[in-house]
């Protein structure tokens, strides 16, 4: 088996790469003998950078969070027909809100806010369920959440 360089035979591949887009090739990458030094915010994970802040992650979570609470309040009918496709769309938010600050919350290492994003995805399913079970055949209907999807 013969040895090759590797580290030559990429820099060239870069260099043909680099041709055929139009662009200089690149300096050469520091080889694996040096290693990068990345600062680490702790379990090895790198820091954020210093020009993104927490206050638009917990924006984020306040604007899901509203969301949620809001639709406990909701003032139209949703036991059928358009009221209950309106409702679910609702719902579907709380889900899609809740989501995107797990995302964000996750991002910027913010443990609690994630966990309180994650309860807003398991709420809005939670929501979904109520209605949607019944109507789908697996839980047992009630007044409040009957069998039917249409008014009629």
């Amino acid at each position: 088996m013969s040895e090759r360089d590797w580290d030559a035979e990429l820099r060239k591949i870069d260099a043909e790469m680099a041709k055929s887009a139009g662009r200089p090739p690149t300096a050469p990458t520091p080889s694996a003998s040096a290693p990068v030094s990345v600062p680490s915010g702790g379990a090895g994970f790198p820091v954020a950078s210093p020009a993104t802040t927490n206050v638009g992650v917990y924006a984020r979570l306040l604007l899901a969070v509203a969301i949620g609470v809001g639709i406990i309040f909701w003032p139209y009918a949703n036991r059928c027909g358009l009221g209950l496709a309106g409702y679910l769309g609702a719902v579907g938010i709380v889900v899609i809100s809740g989501a995107w600050s797990a995302v964000w919350t996750f991002r910027h290492r913010a443990a609690r806010a994630h966990v309180l994003s994650l309860l807003l995805v398991l709420w809005g399913l939670v929501l979904a369920g109520l209605d949607v079970l019944p109507r789908i055949g697996y839980a047992i209907p009630t007044a409040e959440h009957p069998a039917t999807w249409s008014c009629s």
